[in-house]
């Protein structure tokens, strides 16, 4: 299995198994105050872990962190998903039936792939478009639980701009995907948990106890926090459309964790999503893209092995040790394989 799909299908499992113990603390924390707590154990957790590894590898910890060049795309995206987004779904759940606003908040993997496809110009076939097609209807038949009763329109509305915006926080975040992906996950974490937790005070919540802090932190760290990671990782090595695709998987994974956790049923409609999503992922996985290419001359800096995209020298003295990090520079070079719209992979076809 490819090195990104496994990121992706990761990290949909971790937040796919936050959500069925998320909803063991919904009813004993309001909403918005829960949300919070996820997003801050998220990013408090993963600034621990992030300010450990730098203190363990020294100078050359930093070397594939953020650089002044990526801070406007890491603000919009956060400013686009941590904020914007959560805000919108608060006023919309407000207005909209539980089964219309599930059934909307599928537009997000929609929107995604239609942002990457139309406006970053991502690569695309007629086997991924089917196998889109079968996973958007796939989370639609798994979130139908009866007839969508819109109403007025405007909660539906906010629902749809909230996965436009997600859309766009996905799509911005593939642009800084080859820099630390626990520093940027970090930093999404507490700029959209801080901001949630102002939203709550303002709307009358307050803290829970510190055992309910604790659950909901520890979730956050796992479902959001790690998970986010992975999608990084994922946005790295699949691009965005791609990416999104695998990640809609999350909801099977937390259907299944409810039946062990919850004893929640299922029906013949969640076998039949089920088969959608799987033949939507098979049409992903045995995607080969291969044609003649040009890369452009760029320099940044990530993780990498001396493979066929780093043919490059070191100007420090290097231990031989692989994956490592350093700032480094891609000559121009025609050739041609099979590849994904990765962050050496963004021609033009």
């Amino acid at each position: 299995m490819h090195q990104g799909v496994l990121f992706a299908l990761l990290a949909a499992a971790f937040f796919g198994a936050s959500t069925p113990f998320a909803k063991l603390l919904v009813g004993q924390v309001p909403p918005v105050m829960l949300a919070a707590l996820l997003y801050l154990g998220s990013g408090v957790g993963l600034s621990l872990w992030y300010g450990l590894r730098r203190l363990r590898a020294g100078s050359q910890g930093a070397a594939d962190g953020l650089r002044k060049t990526d801070l406007p795309w890491l603000a919009a995206a956060i400013f686009s998903g941590g904020i914007a987004g959560p805000v919108l779904l608060m006023f919309g759940l407000a207005q909209t039936p539980a089964s219309s606003a599930s059934l909307l908040l599928n537009m997000e993997g929609v929107l995604t792939a239609a942002l990457a496809w139309f406006v970053f110009k991502e690569n695309f076939d007629r086997r991924i478009v089917l196998g889109m097609i079968a996973i958007v209807l796939a989370g639609v038949l798994l979130s139908w639980q009866q007839m969508p009763q819109f109403g007025l329109p405007w909660g539906p509305l906010a629902i749809l701009a909230a996965c436009l915006c997600w859309a766009i926080d996905n799509n911005l975040t593939r642009r800084i995907s080859a820099s630390d992906a626990v520093q940027i996950a970090a930093l999404k974490g507490l700029v959209a948990g801080l901001a949630n937790l102002a939203l709550a005070l303002l709307l009358g919540a307050s803290l829970p106890d510190l055992a309910r802090i604790g659950a909901a932190a520890l979730i956050g760290f796992s479902g959001y926090g790690l998970s986010l990671v992975l999608f990084v990782l994922a946005l790295r090595h699949l691009g965005s459309a791609r990416t999104g695709a695998y990640f809609s998987a999350a909801p099977f994974i937390g259907a299944a964790i409810s039946l062990l956790v919850l004893h929640e049923a299922v029906g013949g409609m969640f076998w039949l999503a089920a088969a959608l999503m799987g033949l939507g992922i098979w049409l992903h996985l045995t995607e080969r893209h291969q044609h003649p290419h040009t890369h452009e001359e760029i320099e940044h800096s990530h993780s990498h092995s001396h493979d066929l995209h780093h043919q490059h020298e070191h100007d420090f003295a290097w231990d031989g040790r692989e994956p490592h990090s350093h700032p480094h520079r891609h000559l121009p070079i025609s050739h041609s394989h099979a590849h994904y719209p990765d962050i050496h992979h963004q021609h033009k076809h």
